[in-house]
């Protein structure tokens, strides 16, 4: 059995992985027997905080812990408890109702590991880059923490991506991922394609990035990938496409706009090397891709929803 000997503290990048092939091995074993550990956290309590909305997120976490045995807590910003007060010293005559140290501080004496998802606003650069609501919130927990994707992160995402494409790849040679950027009409934060970046990165693949002149993630996540702002020369020969909008990291949380023909189309997957489409959902069909690509025999967006479940559960079994 995979089994990463010395447990994780905390899941909050890649960075905290010590064996990664050994954690992926674990997700492929629980995906062939998802009950084998069912009593391993019998006992336990996991809480699960959501400050932005969650489906796959939600659904394949609290679904892994109670594979596993654990009994799930879920909070829901806005619906089950106040809101958070993040700055020290804070004069709390505003709107804040608890300060994020207290509410910490009670969540980890009633939990054994907890995972939170706290987006970045994508207003404050400065506060978004820096994590603060995640950082604030593990300072004060005294427990394991999870990410559910942050301002910067998306961990468990990448995870069940990076094991998508170990699954889908039978060849010897390295296989061509490319990460392209997609039109949306919202400001979208950039935590997919950053945790994306890095954990391709860390694998032995070609991994290229191809986005509008302008658009560049945080150099930090890009790493030794080949950067590009030529779609059409990024996806030829290319073996998995991930689509994902992001907005302006310069011109921080900017829209771009003017940019529609950058749509993933059935069209332009015909330069591929009869690539498999790939998107963490939720997508904007016929915005930042086109419904027969989705469609396709080809698409791998539901086997990497389905391994969300997997990716979750090995976590919190190596985070016991």
């Amino acid at each position: 059995m995979g089994n990463t000997n010395n447990k994780m503290k905390q899941f909050l990048s890649i960075n905290d992985v010590e064996n990664l092939e050994n954690l992926i091995q674990d997700a492929l074993e629980y995906k062939k027997n998802p009950l084998k550990d069912e009593n391993l956290a019998k006992g336990k309590t996991l809480g699960l905080i959501f400050m932005n909305s969650s489906l796959r997120t939600r659904m394949s976490t609290q679904k892994a812990a109670e594979n596993l045995g654990f009994k799930v807590m879920t909070f829901n910003a806005g619906q089950d408890f106040w809101a958070w007060e993040t700055e020290d010293g804070a004069v709390m005559n505003g709107t804040t109702v608890e300060h994020i140290k207290d509410a910490a501080t009670v969540i980890g004496q009633y939990c054994d590991v907890v995972a939170i998802r706290c987006f970045a606003d994508l207003k404050n650069k400065k506060s978004d880059t820096e994590e603060k609501i995640l950082t604030l919130f593990q300072k004060y927990l005294n427990k394991p923490l999870i990410s559910m994707e942050a301002a910067t992160r998306h961990p468990l995402q990448s995870l069940a991506d990076t094991i998508t494409i170990k699954e889908q790849w039978k060849e010897t040679r390295k296989p061509k991922v490319v990460l392209t950027w997609g039109p949306h009409i919202k400001p979208i934060p950039h935590a997919v394609a950053n945790s994306f970046a890095e954990w391709m990165n860390a694998q032995d693949v070609d991994f290229v990035i191809t986005h509008p002149e302008g658009l560049d993630l945080d150099p930090a996540f890009v790493g030794d990938a080949q950067v590009t702002n030529n779609q059409e020369e990024a996806l030829k020969d290319a073996d998995f496409v991930y689509i994902k909008n992001w907005s302006s990291f310069n011109d921080y949380g900017k829209v771009a706009e003017g940019y529609d023909d950058w749509m993933l189309t059935e069209e332009k997957m015909k330069i591929t090397n009869n690539g498999r489409p790939m998107h963490c959902l939720p997508v904007r069909r016929n915005v930042e891709v086109s419904d027969e690509v989705l469609d396709s025999k080809q698409s791998l967006i539901f086997e990497q929803s389905y391994n969300r479940l997997f990716a979750a559960q090995a976590v919190l079994k190596n985070i016991l």
